[in-house]
Order: C-alpha cells, then sequence, then structure tokens
C-alpha cells in the first residue's frame, strides 16, 4: 500500500475519533476502513453506561461499510492516543469480511507503529471457510 493511502487513512481516522462518545474511559479510537473500490468507511467507538453494548471505532466502521453494501476491504487504519491495537472483538468481525486485511495501527499525532496483516493479529481466526464440511 502506498504512503498516500496510508496517509489519507490515517488522517480520516484521526478526524473521526474527535467525535467518539468516550465519556466513562475517555480512550477515543477513529477507524478509517478501505473498501476494494477505493471508498472509506469511518467510525468512532461509542460507549455506553451499560459497558457491553458499547461498540468500537473499528466495528462502527464496518457495520456502516456493509450496510452500504461493501463486503470487500483492502485495509483499516486504527487510531489511539497511544498507538493501541484493535480488541479481539473487532479482530473477529473484521476476520469475517477480510482475513488479509492490511491494519494500520497509529496515534493521533498521525505516527504509525505497525502496519501487518490482520491475520497475524488474529492467528487461525475463525471464519466462513471453519463452517464448512
Amino acid at each position: 500500500m502506498d504512503n498516500a493511502t496510508i496517509e489519507k487513512l490515517v488522517n480520516a481516522a484521526i478526524a473521526v475519533a474527535k467525535k467518539a462518545y468516550a465519556p466513562y474511559s475517555n480512550y477515543h479510537v477513529g477507524a478509517a476502513l478501505y473498501a476494494e473500490d477505493g471508498a472509506i468507511f469511518t467510525g468512532c467507538n461509542v460507549e455506553n453506561a451499560s459497558y457491553p453494548i458499547t461498540i468500537c471505532a473499528e466495528r462502527t466502521a464496518l457495520v456502516k461499510a456493509v450496510s452500504e453494501g461493501q463486503q470487500q476491504f483492502k485495509a483499516i487504519a486504527v487510531v489511539t492516543r497511544n498507538g493501541g491495537s484493535p480488541c479481539g472483538m473487532c479482530r473477529q468481525m473484521l476476520y469475517e469480511f477480510a482475513p488479509e486485511l492490511t491494519v494500520i495501527i497509529a496515534d493521533f499525532d498521525g505516527t504509525v507503529h505497525q502496519i501487518l496483516p490482520l491475520c497475524e493479529l488474529l492467528p487461525h481466526g475463525f471464519g466462513p471457510k471453519s463452517l464448512d464440511e
């Protein structure tokens, strides 16, 4: 993936992270999901007083994309204040659609900490092929 695309995704994720609703953790996360056709879908985390129903930025972006008809993805940029990586639930949701997805992990100043395939973050992931007989 070229540097211009990486920068575009990271900047989109930084912008949307500012919209996060995180009154409990104060841990804002932004994600920018890059579809095969070049479309970018962003998402931020939205917390809730009932903690288990909180939705992460990565899943917000994915659900937005799927609801708009996208199901093939190339990359996702995830930004946090300290370059945190996607949680296990987000890794699993993304794996469903793109086991080889490129994951770009950055912080709010745009520093990229890691670029790696999703399958390295979720080795031996459970996906649609796992259900084959």
